[in-house]
């Protein structure tokens, strides 16, 4: 298989940009591997998948080795300075283009910013369920916090790439407007300012109206199953749904993508496990990085090894030609995802 064209990442959160010591770099490693308190005892949290990935793909692209120690890499690192190590390596990730949560928190890269380092395009995407803190945070009534809610996210859909939304649930038809401001006073009422947004039919009000707008909606859900029945409801109404799991359930959204024709799936860490489940058009790759460069760097080697062995285990078996191989990785890399972010009109 021939190397993957740029890809596109839907989904990020921006990286660093100050230094790093070694405790703080570990800090961010054993986030991004989901793990909580110290590595266990004469380990580190480089002993981890993508601690190793690190070690394999990230030295080269600062000049050094393939699998260096980690104490000898991060010294490397400092020599260069974080802003030219972080460039280099974004700018050898293979990302062409990223999609970015708005709103990054302080000490990370807003979309423009990774966009410079990258030497890439980024795109912004508007998280729901902050916008809606931020409108409380400066309204004093039930009235006013729906009006300027839905002015904001007006106002969002004019300059965003797509809306995004934490919501674990969703039933088939949105909330009525009693429940709607029910919901807004109590939340207003007991709330202090900063409080996340913590009422359902306030999350469910807020989706519906991402929905209206006719922007992708990516929903960052732990399993995509008790949405079904927004799924369903939402088929025909002009906005395509992108389900973003937890392990272990992107076996589960790529089915549901399957089922219904304007919902996609992200393809998740290990793609061999959803490019059986799914036609490949309904299939995006993701970083879900936030922090590290370097985890733009792995999740897309992972990503573009695990993809290329798939199709060429395949072509090897007769299953497709060389030139279907070619086609599919395209389009779980970046071709999909052009298409339905709207993003056809860059080069690839």
């Amino acid at each position: 298989m021939a190397t993957l064209p740029l890809l596109v990442d839907q989904h990020s959160h921006g990286a660093v940009h100050g230094e790093l010591g070694l405790g703080s770099f570990e800090a961010r490693l054993a986030a991004a591997s989901g793990a909580e308190g110290p590595a266990p005892p004469g380990t580190s949290h480089f002993d981890t998948r993508t601690g190793l990935a690190i070690r394999r793909w990230c030295p080269p692209l600062l000049g050094l080795e393939p699998h260096c120690s980690p104490v000898r890499y991060l010294a490397r690192r400092r020599e260069l300075g974080a802003f030219l190590a972080g460039r280099m390596l974004l700018r050898g990730a293979g990302i062409g283009a990223f999609l970015v949560e708005a709103g990054a928190p302080a000490g990370l890269t807003s979309a423009a910013e990774l966009a410079a380092a990258a030497e890439a395009r980024a795109h912004e995407v508007v998280r729901l369920e902050p916008l809606a803190e931020q409108v409380a945070d400066t309204s004093g009534s039930v009235d006013s916090f729906l009006g300027y809610t839905a002015e904001a996210l007006y106002a969002a859909a004019q300059h965003a790439t797509a809306f995004a939304s934490g919501a674990t649930y969703c039933e088939g038809r949105a909330p009525d407007a009693g429940a709607v401001r029910r919901a807004a006073d109590r939340w207003l009422r007991g709330r202090r300012p900063g409080e996340l947004l913590g009422e359902p039919a306030l999350v469910r009000h807020l989706l519906w109206s991402a929905v209206a707008t006719g922007l992708p909606v990516q929903l960052h859900c732990p399993d995509p199953q008790p949405l079904t029945e927004f799924l369903r409801a939402t088929a025909g109404l002009g906005s395509d749904v992108v389900l973003l799991p937890r392990v272990p359930h992107h076996r589960r959204a790529a089915q549901l993508a399957t089922v219904h024709a304007h919902v996609y799936a992200d393809t998740g860490p290990f793609p061999e496990e959803t490019l059986g489940q799914a036609p490949f058009g309904k299939l995006m790759f993701s970083s879900g990085a936030r922090g590290l460069p370097e985890l733009y760097v792995t999740a897309a080697r992972l990503f573009s090894r695990a993809v290329e062995r798939v199709v060429g285990e395949w072509a090897a078996e007769g299953l497709c030609a060389a030139s279907d191989g070619r086609r599919i990785a395209e389009l779980v890399g970046s071709g999909t995802a052009r298409r339905v972010y709207r993003l056809a009109a860059e080069a690839s």
